[in-house]
């Protein structure tokens, strides 16, 4: 079977596709609509979007205008970080769901654990205010799945101190050469799943020498083997692109990188974000 037709199983039983299909920085309207038209056409049934993206609507219009079955597409959307409060979640998630136009939302996380503007602000009280009225909605069946974005292992711990249900997913910026080797050794031993977001370094690691040398190994792109990197590693990758010839590449990871090989991208090190 296909990797694009493979699902993992999260701490509920609740199954997620292995790549998804990432929207951000995706123009609302006719550039979402079209991207996300164009990954359902090709096999993705995990679309992953934001109120923060502004591209919500686009979303739920594709995917109803896809002609598949709801239950047979995951949809991931998120509280926005500055929303740290019970009744600002619960009413931002009814405004995610106005948006989406949909009975429910297979996964919904805290975007991330301050407002992206005061990052690294203590925000404790307000995370578990948040979570707890998302465990509400879980519990009457509105979200299949709740979890958090961006978390550290001390956010987390404070979620799991006060609040009653796991979360399923800590959505991470993972990709070759950030080193996330904490947050990810205390989500495994938590039973939190890892998705990847901007699994590419933002496009930057395509330029990778080290990455292109690999691609070349396997006659496949740096984009995909970016991609298998993470899928080898346990984790859910969320590429994406507006064009169709990339957004079909992406999924056609069907190898295995070897260990020698896995172990030659262990060396690159860094955030591309922050290159100069």
């Amino acid at each position: 079977m296909k990797v694009l037709n493979q699902t993992y199983t999260l701490n509920n039983g609740v199954k997620m596709p292995k790549i998804g299909f990432g929207t951000w920085q995706i123009k609302p309207g006719d550039d979402t609509y079209q991207a996300v038209t164009l990954a359902l056409k090709n096999g993705y049934r995990h679309i992953d979007t934001a109120e923060g993206y502004q591209n919500e609507k686009s979303v739920g219009e594709a995917i109803r205008d896809s002609g598949i079955k709801r239950e047979e597409i995951f949809v991931t959307s998120k509280l926005e970080s500055h929303i740290k409060d019970y009744e600002g979640a619960l009413l931002a998630f009814e405004k995610t769901m106005e948006a989406l136009a949909f009975d429910y939302i297979d996964l919904f996380i805290i975007h991330a654990p301050w407002p992206w503007s005061e990052m690294g602000k203590d925000c404790k009280e307000g995370n578990v205010l948040a979570y707890k009225a998302m465990e509400k909605l879980y519990k009457e069946g509105r979200i299949r799945a709740i979890g958090v974005s961006n978390f550290s292992p001390s956010d987390i711990e404070n979620i799991l101190n006060h609040c009653d249900v796991v979360p399923a997913v800590n959505q991470i910026g993972y990709f070759i050469g950030i080193d996330q080797s904490e947050t990810i050794s205390y989500c495994n031993e938590k039973g939190i799943f890892i998705e990847a977001y901007s699994p590419l370094g933002i496009g930057y690691l395509l330029d990778n020498p080290i990455i292109n040398q690999v691609a070349q190994t396997y006659k496949v792109s740096p984009a995909q083997i970016c991609i298998r990197y993470l899928i080898q590693k346990g984790t859910a990758p969320l590429p994406k692109s507006v064009h169709e010839h990339r957004i079909i590449q992406n999924t056609d990871v069907d190898f295995e990188i070897k260990d020698e090989d896995m172990a030659l991208l262990e060396t690159v090190k860094g955030d591309p974000r922050r290159w100069s």
